[in-house]
Order: structure tokens, then C-alpha cells, then sequence
């Protein structure tokens, strides 16, 4: 579950769930004002509608004919974001709604998706698509009328580009693609009233508490359900919806940061990471066993390499595919001399793109390790132009190596390692991590 209790790379106050700002929009209430109810309040306790994001990232919380834009602040008139809702029906809610995932179809992907009763609405940049709404049936053939809650499922979480509608104590699994329909029990879990995806991980709502769950199979982990204020939302006397202490960037330290063949973007300090590509979600910090659940003590180094993420904890190596939910390969940890042909501490490690060599970094040198080799030994090995380094990274735009809260930025690996010059080190900044000057 989002249940990270660190500031963003000082890792050890709440974390802030931050809204990316509040949309323009004319949020004067109408004249007609009197049909609605009084403002409710989310934090005395809600059974949300649904919760969706929109294409910006923005989430909202929907209860009766009010809206929650975000994680924080009071409740608005839904008609205010998404008038036509008003105007096609006055029943003063929706049933579901989800953010459709569907990039072979860019006509279609980041709309949103509205049920209610027996229809569908599409949304785009808060305007309804020409056309609708329609009968859910012409849009989503074999999903039932009345649908309690949905979301949507991304190959990769799921075992295709799919929405999972709840009605009761039934699951629909809806393939886009070939828009078939395979229905479910999952007994275990509560009856959904709202489900929510967020940075890869599924919740179901129901009451005012959530419990988090596996998209495909439905399983739980952890001890659930656990009450929707402590994360989800800023409310008084709740701990982990509070501000949060934003570290200054002059005190901010990494462990170690990588990046997987799919872009994602990990940061690691003490016993937490963070997130750095979650653009539209904001940055966030979480424990990190919470997503590689046999790392408990922190880490050393973590580099990526063939849709693996390595993570090195003293003279442990322990890998884990890529893929959401992270699955430790059979057989690790393994010791860094039977994996690497090393002996430990390792301050850093990294992989190119593209490249089988792995860049240890262990004090003042740096030793290179091909992966594609067997068995795995150092190849060559280089005194280094710096010290103290504690994390590294190679992306497109080169190798930043990383000593307290500043880093070296290189074009490459060698010109790290054989560079007559010592670069001037660079600070990192609020748009790197979430930090202040």
C-alpha cells in the first residue's frame, strides 16, 4: 500500500501526497446550487463513487454529485470539472470510472471512462467525446449494467492491456484487444465500491478503508484493510496523509539510484526509495521491501541489467525481474563472489544501455565486470578521479556518479575512469529529487 512515512530522500517523516495543482477551471457552483447537498467532508469517513485520474495525473474522489480534486482540499461540485454528467442525468453520482490504458488505440488511451446505471461516458481533457454517452454494452460487450467499481490493468501488470470491473462479489476481466470478458469470484477480497490504480499497485475501496491487491490473481498482502485518511487524503489526527518536512537538496544523500529497461527510475536511501519518473503522480517515497520484500537493512549498490534488477546488501546479491510485482529469482541471494567474482563493499554500480559490462565502483577504482561472460570475473580495473562516491547511474545522457548532495556528470564510463580533469561537481536540484534550495 502507499504506506511510506518519509520525507522524499531524507526518508524519515510523512510522506506528502502532493497535488499537481489545481485545474483551471470556473469553479463557481451555478445558480442552481440548491439541489445539491451540503459540501461533504471525506475525512469523517467516505465510501467513495470511484477515483480516477485524468491524462494530467490530476486524481479525483467521487461521492454523490462531489468531487475531491487531489489529495487534499475540500470537496467541489462534480458538474464543475465534468458539466455533461449534469446535464444527461440528475441522480447526483456515477457508478465507476477508470483511465483507459490503450496505446495501441492513441484515439482512446488516457480518456477517462464514467459508468452509470447501464451507460458509459468518455471523457478527454474534461470534455465528453462526440457520441456519447453510449450503452455499455457498445463499448464493452459482456460488462454488466450497474458496475460497483473499475480500473484499468496495463500489460505487463496484467497479462494484457485490460479493465477489471467489480459488481458485488464478481470480477469481470475485460481484454481490450479482443474484448472478451473472463468472470471471477475473489471471495477474499471486500466488494469494492471504488478501485484505484496508483504507481503500479491496485486498491480496492470499500467503506472509508482500502486493502491493496494482486490485479491477476486477486491475492492480498499484508495486514488489510487499512483506513483510506491515513493515505489517500490530508485530514487532521491522520499520520501519513500530513505535510511533510521537504529536505533540503543540500541534505539529501543516495545509497544508490538505477534505472530498468522500462524507463523506471529508483532512487535508494536508508531503508526507503523513491520514484523519479512518476511524472504525472508525483515523486513519492516508499519502504523498500515494501516492492523487494527480502531487502530489510537497506542497500549498497543496485544496478539494472536484462529486465533483472541486481540490489547488493553486504556480500549478498539478490535479483528480481523487472516486472511489477518484483519477484526474487530462484536461488538468490547469492554471495557477490559467486555472482560477481568479487568480494565486497561495492559503494556503486551501473550498467550502460545496450552494454553487458557492469561498472563496480569499491573506494577510489573501478572494476569491470561483463554479465554476458561465464563464469563472471573482473576484466579490467581503473584508479578513479574520485572519492567518496556512493552512487551511479549511466543513462542516455551519460554517467552521473553521486558524493553526498552532489554528483560528476561523464559521457561515459571511461571518461569517468580516465579523465586528466576532475569535473566540477554539480548540485542536485528540486527538479532531480523533491528537495528545496
Amino acid at each position: 500500500a502507499v504506506y511510506t512515512t518519509a520525507s522524499l530522500l531524507s526518508f524519515n517523516v510523512h510522506l506528502t501526497l502532493t497535488l499537481t495543482g489545481p485545474l483551471d477551471h470556473d469553479h463557481n457552483h451555478h445558480e442552481d446550487q440548491a439541489h445539491h447537498k451540503a459540501n461533504p467532508d471525506r475525512c469523517d469517513g467516505i465510501e467513495f463513487d470511484a477515483i480516477v485520474p485524468d491524462e494530467n495525473g490530476h486524481t479525483f474522489f467521487f461521492k454523490g454529485d462531489h468531487l475531491w480534486n487531489g489529495f487534499k482540499g475540500p470537496a467541489q461540485v462534480s458538474s464543475a470539472f465534468f458539466k455533461e454528467l449534469d446535464n444527461y442525468h440528475h441522480l447526483g453520482h456515477v457508478d465507476a470510472a477508470f483511465r483507459m490504458h490503450n496505446k495501441e488505440k492513441p484515439e482512446k488511451h488516457d480518456h477517462i471512462y464514467f459508468f452509470l446505471d447501464d451507460k458509459v461516458f468518455s471523457y478527454y481533457n474534461h470534455s465528453l467525446e462526440e457520441g456519447y454517452p453510449k450503452d455499455i454494452q457498445l463499448d464493452f460487450p459482456g460488462v454488466p449494467s450497474h458496475v460497483d467499481a473499475a480500473v484499468e490493468c496495463p500489460k505487463g501488470e496484467c497479462n494484457s492491456d485490460s479493465v477489471l470491473f467489480f459488481k458485488g462479489e464478481e470480477v469481470y476481466n475485460y481484454d481490450i484487444a479482443t474484448q472478451s470478458v473472463k468472470e471471477k469470484q475473489w471471495a477474499h477480497l471486500p466488494n469494492c465500491t471504488s478501485a484505484f490504480r496508483w504507481l503500479e499497485q491496485y486498491y480496492c475501496f470499500h467503506g472509508h478503508n482500502f486493502t491493496r491487491f494482486h490485479p491477476v490473481s486477486g491475492e492480498v498482502n499484508g495486514v488489510y484493510p487499512k483506513d483510506s485518511r491515513h493515505y489517500f487524503m490530508s485530514c487532521p489526527n491522520f499520520g501519513h496523509g500530513g505535510e511533510a518536512n521537504v529536505p533540503k537538496c543540500s541534505e539529501v544523500t543516495l545509497d544508490a539510484i538505477t534505472s530498468d529497461d522500462s524507463g523506471k527510475t529508483y532512487a535508494f536511501t536508508g531503508h526507503n526509495y523513491m520514484r523519479l519518473d512518476t511524472h504525472r503522480d508525483g515523486k513519492h517515497t516508499f519502504p523498500i521491501a515494501r516492492t523487494w520484500k527480502e531487502v530489510t537493512n537497506g542497500v549498497d549498490a543496485v544496478f539494472s541489467y536484462s529486465d533483472k534488477i541486481y540490489i547488493i546488501k553486504g556480500d549478498q546479491v539478490y535479483i528480481y525481474k523487472s516486472a511489477a510485482p518484483s519477484t526474487l529469482i530462484e536461488g538468490y541471494p547469492k554471495s557477490l563472489n559467486a555472482e560477481l567474482g568479487i568480494e565486497g563493499p561495492v559503494n556503486a554500480a551501473f550498467v550502460c544501455a545496450d552494454h553487458h559490462i557492469v561498472h563496480i565502483i569499491q573506494g577510489q577504482k573501478m572494476l569491470d565486470i561483463d554479465l554476458s561472460a561465464t563464469p563472471r570475473v573482473v576484466a579490467s580495473e581503473a584508479p578513479l578521479p574520485i572519492s567518496g562516491i556512493e552512487a551511479g547511474m549511466c543513462s542516455r545522457d551519460g554517467v552521473k556518479v553521486y558524493v553526498g548532495s552532489e554528483y560528476y556528470h561523464y559521457e561515459t564510463p571511461r571518461l569517468l575512469a580516465f579523465s586528466k580533469m576532475l569535473q566540477e561537481p554539480k548540485t542536485i536540484t528540486p527538479d532531480m529529487m523533491r528537495c528545496v534550495e
